[in-house]
């Protein structure tokens, strides 16, 4: 039914949230503290996807489908890369060729990332591990 992926869907927006909160606040220190901002930029964002991470294990996500969780962190890390590649894609397409402003362009991106991001971990890392029957010989 819906009812369950609605609620991890909401908790899952809320781990998201507190991420954000986390990888924003990583970020005003760091430049606070002089460092450039790509340097910056790179230690918000490590430190929102464990953010991320730890807390939708741990309260988003009811099932999980790997055992391994170095495995589980890793494929969930190039998701929220892949979410950053498809920001960077949406920002230029709709500034540079569409004539939109940063900041709505940005909410735009966040949406669907945020989207395409439940997604893809839903399917891929957090649902019921897949039954292996055995077959006779």
């Amino acid at each position: 039914t819906l009812r369950p992926t609605l609620s991890e869907f909401l908790r899952y927006l809320a781990c998201s949230a507190l991420a954000l909160g986390a990888d924003f606040a990583i970020y005003s220190l760091a430049m606070h503290l002089g460092l450039p901002y790509p340097a910056a930029a790179a230690m918000g964002f490590c430190v929102g996807l464990w953010t991320a991470y730890s807390t939708s294990v741990r309260f988003a996500f009811a099932q999980r489908t790997l055992n391994d969780k170095r495995v589980e962190f890793a494929l969930f890390a190039v998701i929220g890369l892949f979410g950053l590649l498809l920001t960077e894609a949406i920002l230029w397409l709709l500034v540079e060729h569409m004539g939109s402003s940063a900041y709505a362009a940005k909410l735009v991106a966040a949406g669907l990332v945020f989207l395409s991001n439940f997604t893809l971990r839903k399917l891929l890392l957090f649902r019921r591990r897949p039954v292996v029957r055995e077959q006779n010989p």
